[in-house]
């Protein structure tokens, strides 16, 4: 077997999956933030432009990729399938472990799969600017490349921890010609009301989606653009899993195991969902799991109930596992998975036990990307390193139980601009952390949202 498996750029998958059509259970629905009634399409209108609305509530299983959106996938993509023998061999391996890259993306990592894709439909809608939040700066660059392509203006709040941290991603942005801001900010009415409260605020994404969201419903010529949580955003990322499948197929390989970090949903959702359908459909039982942090773990230790988007509650209020939208997490270097809420989606799935989630403190994830690096060379974003601790307690289960089982992770994007988090790392000042029960339950004590059944 060949260590890398390729595919040609006429196997770039023609359609986005769907998982809403396969689901046992479907999502519950969002409901008004004033009334708690449930909103129809309609109420997006003023946020997101119509075809990607309809691609929110859509239950079709397969929906078309624009030509020209897929013409622009081309650039980078298919992306590669590695077998990490080098890996397998540090780890006395019984496990075979498989990786798809996606940091071979222009922006470096998975991202570009879902902004392409939302600025072709607001260019399509005659939008002249997009406003919208990111974390480490992985999203915001992204969107950045996505609106340069299609001329449209592009303004990007970026948690404050990370704009610091990570000033690389900041002039990435700024070279694709984006306006980066620093939030909270003092240019929204949510970002002032955050700085009244806590001048120090480090920021979340929670905060930067308040203030983006606000920009946006100012001017009947912007939208906003989310980089996961959301149905579409989460089905533009299935074509990372469809190429995946062709893949292990051409290896003569179906995983066992499928593992993604988690965030928001869009990265484990892109990976997994065009596995788990073959659950879904035909009995497979393909373990799938959700890497999160234990300094942010929704899932792990989070309640499922209505709860908003945002910090400052602009946004509907969406079913899903969540901390809390006034939780602010730890200023851990993996940005992008530090959100208190899951997408609907992942949240109804595992509700039903469809998949499963697992929580690792950045410590033991950095020394597993750290013997990634050095196995296979490819030094990981702080996101994937998660995924990368999960792999190796899947190895460890392995041995334990005897087992040689075939396993499958998303290696979402490489950590070129996150230098600044493995020097912290080697200086020995990062913390281990993890959160104690009191501080979840007085974050979820502050909830007033409808609780679900």
């Amino acid at each position: 077997m060949t260590r890398k498996i390729t595919l040609s750029e006429k196997e770039i998958p023609e359609n986005w999956y769907n998982i809403a059509a396969d689901m046992p259970n479907k999502p519950l629905p969002p409901l008004h933030p004033g009334t708690k009634e449930p909103i129809g399409p309609e109420a997006l209108a003023p946020l997101f432009p119509m075809e990607l609305i309809k691609q929110e509530v859509s239950a079709e299983k397969w929906i078309e990729i624009p030509d020209e959106v897929r013409d622009i996938y081309s650039i980078w993509r298919p992306t590669p399938l590695y077998r990490a023998r080098g890996l397998e061999k540090v780890l006395d391996s019984p496990a075979k472990i498989f990786y798809k890259y996606e940091g071979s993306s222009p922006s470096g990592s998975h991202k570009p799969n879902t902004a392409v894709a939302q600025a072709f439909y607001n260019k399509e809608e005659g939008v002249k600017r997009i406003t919208t939040e990111t974390g480490a700066g992985q999203w915001g660059s992204a969107l950045s490349f996505a609106c340069n392509l299609f001329n449209i203006e592009c303004e990007v709040y970026m948690v404050k921890l990370s704009f610091h941290h990570k000033p690389y991603r900041k002039v990435m942005m700024n070279t694709w010609g984006a306006s980066v801001i620093p939030s909270p900010s003092d240019q929204t009415e949510a970002g002032r009301k955050i700085l009244a409260a806590d001048p120090d605020s480090p920021g979340s994404l929670g905060i930067a989606i308040s203030e983006a969201i606000e920009r946006a419903a100012m001017d009947e010529h912007t939208k906003y653009s989310l980089g996961s949580v959301l149905n579409h955003v989460l089905l533009h990322q299935t074509i990372v899993g469809q190429e995946a499948v062709l893949q292990m197929e051409k290896a003569g390989e179906l995983p066992d195991v499928v593992i993604a970090p988690f965030g928001g949903g869009s990265n484990f959702a892109g990976l997994s969902f065009p596995f788990l359908r073959y659950n879904l459909e035909e009995g497979k039982q393909i373990r799938c799991v959700a890497s999160e942090p234990a300094s942010c773990p929704k899932l792990t230790r989070g309640v499922f109930r209505y709860d908003f988007g945002d910090t400052v509650g602009m946004t509907p209020l969406l079913p899903m596992y969540t901390l809390g939208h006034n939780f602010i997490p730890a200023p851990i270097h993996a940005g992008g998975l530090r959100y208190h809420g899951a997408g609907v989606m992942v949240s109804q799935l595992l509700k039903d036990q469809l998949i499963e989630a697992q929580a690792h403190d950045q410590l033991e994830a950095f020394a597993a990307g750290v013997t990634f690096a050095k196995a296979e060379g490819i030094i990981p974003a702080p996101e994937a390193n998660h995924a990368i601790a999960s792999v190796f307690a899947e190895v460890e289960r392995c041995k334990a139980e005897g087992s040689r089982e075939t396993i499958l992770f998303n290696l979402c994007g490489h950590g070129n601009f996150d230098m600044k988090a493995y020097e912290d790392y080697f200086a020995g000042k990062l913390v281990r952390h993890e959160l104690s029960d009191s501080e979840i339950s007085n974050s979820l004590a502050e909830l007033q949202t409808p609780e679900i059944a």
